[in-house]
């Protein structure tokens, strides 16, 4: 495509979100979080700072938590990326949502589907975590409401309850 902004052209990037192979046309330093967002309607991952300092625009690429506020989309050519949308399958909430919900770990919002991927990424590594290694899998995501004990216990009770993705 040869639109373009302030002399750069948009270009065709090609990259699997939530299982499914998309193509989008971007600038190429557009930020991921834009693309998700605008591009493909996939507003569950939020912009909170969007200087990569709270975590709300976690996802997954392929494997790894990164904020998406700080990827370009050009970054994601040929990876996997997994967003939120991808935890409920046929409407059934992964147990790391319900837990979240029983346990008070859900507030305002903005926080909670980065907060959710981080806990994901921790359980695939560290599939029965401490309370320190949750503390540690979680510390680069940022909430303003409930004081992260329900976070942390929300994250413990899935562990127990056993996580896949």
């Amino acid at each position: 495509m040869t639109d373009s902004r302030e002399g750069r052209a948009k270009a065709e990037i090609s990259f699997a979100v939530n299982g499914e192979p998309k193509t989008v046309h971007a600038y190429p330093m557009e930020r991921l979080l834009d693309v998700l967002r605008q591009q493909l309607q996939l507003t569950g991952t939020k912009e909170g700072c969007g200087e990569g300092e709270c975590g709300s625009c976690a996802v997954l690429m392929d494997g790894i938590l990164v904020n998406s506020c700080l990827v370009p989309v050009l970054q994601a050519a040929g990876s996997s990326v997994i967003t939120i949308e991808r935890l409920a399958a046929g409407g059934t909430l992964h147990v790391l949502q319900k837990a979240f919900l029983e346990c008070g770990g859900a507030q305002c919002g903005i926080c909670t589907p980065g907060m959710i991927l981080a806990a994901v990424h921790l359980l695939n590594k560290t599939p029965e975590p401490t309370t320190e290694e949750i503390r540690e899998g979680l510390s680069g995501n940022l909430c303003r409401c409930t004081g992260y004990s329900q976070i942390i216990d929300a994250v413990a009770e899935a562990a127990r309850r056993g996580t896949s993705t």
